[in-house]
């Protein structure tokens, strides 16, 4: 019999995380370089004037992870990442909105039943 095993990397981010340059590129596998690019091109925005300032928050964590593995997994340019990732986020809150609106009509049902 053969066993298969599945391996899940991730980390756990604080929403209240705050961290650097070197760290975020630590953080999601890229570089210096590559980051310095997604900040140029509005993926990121971080507090901060000059790169040896920035900080990035733990939103600014995850959607920088996000953009390496969809420049890497289906090969985008930056123009493409951005596009992707502002459709991934509009999905995420069409998502919330939905499951707060099932929620709301759940609590109305509820009530004209009871």
């Amino acid at each position: 019999m053969t066993q298969t095993e599945t391996r899940i990397d991730g980390i756990v981010l604080d929403e209240g995380l705050t961290v650097t340059l070197s760290e975020l590129t630590q953080l999601c596998g890229s570089n210096g370089r590559v980051v310095r690019l997604m900040v140029t091109e509005g993926l990121l925005h971080p507090e901060g004037q000059a790169p040896g300032d920035w900080r990035f928050d733990g939103f600014a964590v995850r959607r920088a992870r996000r953009a390496v593995r969809l420049r890497r997994d289906l090969n985008l340019n930056l123009a493409g990442t951005a596009l992707a990732l502002d459709l991934l986020d509009e999905l995420e809150h069409l998502r919330e909105r939905l499951r707060a609106l099932e929620h709301q009509l759940g609590q109305t049902r509820t009530r004209e039943l009871g």
